[in-house]
């Protein structure tokens, strides 16, 4: 049976990007430190088509990750502002599906990922994800609206948070506004590194 899992870099003060998110200025105002660990290890590199890179329990937690997804589900936010970073050759090597209210032709990039723009909800989105992951995890990446919209529906079953040791003070926040609601989880993973306090938890039913 697919998981469908949850899993964001975020910083002890709870924030997943600081403030004033645009497309030019995708990780907000000071966010840099929330996703500059991941950019360094050689697990990422290797998903960019780069070498070298740090190997260590970081780049391992990375690779499970990747190897264990077979589908992604994010909202048009987080696509519209990753596009020009992740260029022709996107990390996922795998079916993404972009929530969306703006239709667009599915896109076909190189390495395995396809881009599917879905514009009749999330529970549309997380079906065909399901079909297109076969035995493997579906992951909910984000933004933070998209994923408290999972969680508000009760559709997560582990959520994985890559603690930063930064307190930003500001910004966009993964656990408030609609969605963020009362839930129950069972801790069933701790990794502790320099770079992140990696937490893995699943839901209750």
């Amino acid at each position: 049976m697919t998981t469908v899992t949850a899993d964001l870099a975020i910083t002890l003060d709870g924030y997943v990007a600081g403030p004033n998110v645009t497309l030019d200025n995708p990780q907000g105002d000071g966010g840099e430190p929330i996703f500059e660990w991941i950019h360094t290890l050689a697990s990422w590199r290797e998903r960019q088509g780069m070498t070298g890179g740090e190997e260590n329990r970081d780049s391992e937690l990375t690779r499970e990750w990747f190897d264990a997804t077979g589908a992604v589900v994010m909202g048009r936010t987080m696509y519209d502002t990753g596009e020009e970073f992740w260029g022709d050759n996107p990390p996922f090597r795998t079916p993404v599906y972009v929530l969306t209210n703006r239709p667009r032709p599915t896109l076909v990039k190189e390495g395995g990922t396809t881009f599917t723009f879905v514009t009749d909800g999330i529970h549309s989105a997380l079906e065909q994800a399901k079909a297109a992951a076969g035995d493997r995890n579906v992951d909910i990446a984000g933004g933070a609206s998209t994923v408290r919209q999972y969680l508000g529906a009760g559709l997560i079953d582990e959520l994985q948070l890559h603690v930063v040791p930064v307190l930003l003070g500001d910004g966009l926040r993964l656990f408030e506004g609609p969605g963020a609601v009362r839930r129950d989880l069972e801790q069933i993973r701790v990794v502790e590194t320099p770079l992140a306090t990696h937490l893995k938890y699943r839901f209750l039913k």
